[in-house]
């Protein structure tokens, strides 16, 4: 078959216009971003920087929505310029939120109130407050009381848009109880809650004399995830652990009597008792040892990625198969590059079954695959390599001549992630548009400068790169956030001051003013 035309947007705008998709709502949506997809990357399309910001506070982006202040204020990056949305009154320290996820109505469910198909933030709060607030307007909708009995700070997904887990500060005991050798049986909670509407699932303690010294739990599509200072991690089912250790079950609003006190669940001052209690070891589901406890599943069939349980294997990562932790062929994963920043690896975010790794001069997607004639094993093989952009060093293994007239020849070689070369920091994937963005950064003089690269997800072709007008200190934090025709940079400085720009697609002028002059002439 010959090359794949490239599609014609007017033709498409067209087709749209006389209801060609009209049978398949999924397919004007596709046919959408096909033609979004286009115009990104078309050549005389730019990113302008149309806003920049700075906050003493974090900074948070998600869908088109960019946070201040803990997310007490809300400023919409959708329109030509962001324009502020709603701005939550002051509070006190102790009322912050501190952390916050973004739900989107779900398709195809009755919800009990016309808001609740409008997207919602999850907040928690410093004083263990859950709110369910308007995305657009900041109101607060709904509002659960958690608990006294500890600290609540984290928000997660257990299954997305489906079921939140929100987990405690971990439970090291007072300065007294440790002086006095007194040790803490429960070291942290979850508490499991269905959205929109709001139900509870319960809430679980993580006890010492079931699970033992754990340094972290947490909950992801219904598994019970388990680590260990030792690199070991351990897996139970969620599902079966309620079944078998809920004392009693909990509905949000209701009267509750619990430990000789009565009181409305999920209010203040009574809040949610731990209802799930575990009394027995759980059936093991799965356990595994990796350094730093790094551990991912993904893959079709179902593969898992860890690093071998020794400091001297960092950057070496091993690809098995989950039903019987075979090694898959080719499966050790080690990137040849000698820098300070270890190279890193993950399961692609496009449901492909394909493998990330990035380096700091080439980014790997790799695939899975059957081995020929053994349907039983799978094998691990390049799909495509992204490679930076470099020129040979010109003074490396450059002869020396000393004032006695002597010829040395000295060899060095540079650090593969040396700011003075074009090197990969952030790689992502726009699910929309199907495109990986790339982060390069080099050093230029005193200041380094960095570009956003678009590659086709299918191919690894380089389709756009866009500079942005900022100079990138590598010694900062950063986040870049590409979504749709919108770019967003967040850069943590010292002394915890953050900086947001914010680029956003618009059509070269000064080819717009050449078209213009040139339709003027004829």
């Amino acid at each position: 078959m010959g090359p794949t035309r490239k599609p014609n947007v007017c033709r498409q705008l067209s087709r749209r216009a006389l209801g060609f998709f009209s049978r398949d709502a999924g397919v004007v949506q596709r046919t959408n971003l096909g033609i979004l997809r286009a115009l990104v990357c078309q050549e005389s399309t730019k990113f302008k920087n149309v806003w920049t910001t700075h906050s003493k506070s974090p900074i948070a982006y998600e869908r088109g929505r960019i946070y201040f202040d803990n997310y007490r204020c809300c400023v919409s990056s959708v329109a030509s310029e962001p324009r502020k949305l709603y701005e939550m009154p002051k509070c006190s320290k102790s009322e912050k939120i501190e952390d916050a996820l973004l739900w989107e109505c779900p398709v195809g469910e009755i919800l009990p109130n016309p808001s609740d198909y409008k997207s919602s933030l999850i907040a928690l709060t410093a004083h263990n407050w859950l709110f369910r607030i308007s995305a657009t307007t900041g109101k607060v909708l709904e509002k659960i009381y958690l608990a006294s009995y500890c600290k609540f700070r984290y928000l997660s997904w257990d299954t997305p848009q489906e079921v939140i887990a929100v987990k405690s500060a971990q439970n090291k005991g007072s300065v007294l109880a440790r002086q006095a050798g007194i040790q803490q049986s429960v070291l942290l909670y979850l508490a499991v809650f269905h959205v929109l509407p709001f139900s509870l699932i319960g809430i679980l303690e993580i006890n010492k004399k079931i699970f033992g010294n754990v340094t972290d739990a947490t909950l992801s599509h219904g598994i019970l995830i388990v680590m260990y200072s030792s690199g070991l991690v351990r897996l139970y089912s969620f599902q079966a652990i309620t079944e078998q250790f809920m004392q009693q079950k909990l509905d949000l609003g209701c009267a509750c009597r619990w430990g000789g006190t009565a009181g409305t669940v999920g209010e203040a001052p009574f809040g949610i008792p731990c209802n799930i209690k575990i009394t027995d070891t759980p059936p093991l589901l799965f356990e595994v040892s990796s350094l730093e406890n790094a551990f991912q599943i993904g893959g079709h069939p179902w593969h898992y990625i860890i690093t071998p349980n020794k400091k001297k294997q960092k950057g070496v990562f091993h690809i098995c198969a989950l039903k019987d932790n075979s090694l898959a062929k080719n499966g050790i994963q080690e990137m040849e590059c000698c820098s300070l920043e270890s190279d890193w690896i993950y399961f692609h975010p496009d449901a492909s079954g394909r493998i990330i790794h990035v380096g700091p001069n080439q980014v790997k997607v790799l695939k899975l695959n059957e081995v020929e004639n053994n349907s039983a094993q799978h094998q691990i093989s390049e799909d495509f390599v992204i490679l930076a952009n470099r020129e040979k060093n010109k003074n490396e293994n450059l002869p020396i001549v000393t004032a006695s007239g002597r010829v040395v020849k000295k060899n060095f070689n540079l650090l593969d992630d040396d700011p003075e070369q074009e090197t990969f920091k952030i790689v992502d994937y726009e699910d929309e548009l199907d495109l990986l963005s790339v982060v390069a950064v080099t050093q230029i003089d005193a200041e380094g400068k960095a570009h956003l690269d678009f590659h086709c997800n299918e191919y690894g072709t380089l389709l756009k790169s866009i500079p942005l007008v900022e100079s990138w200190d590598v010694t900062y934090s950063h986040e870049v956030y590409f979504d749709r025709d919108l770019v967003l940079h967040i850069e943590q400085k010292p002394s915890r001051v953050f900086s947001c720009y914010v680029y956003q697609m618009v059509c070269d002028p000064a080819e717009e003013e050449t078209t213009n002059r040139s339709c003027e002439k004829e």
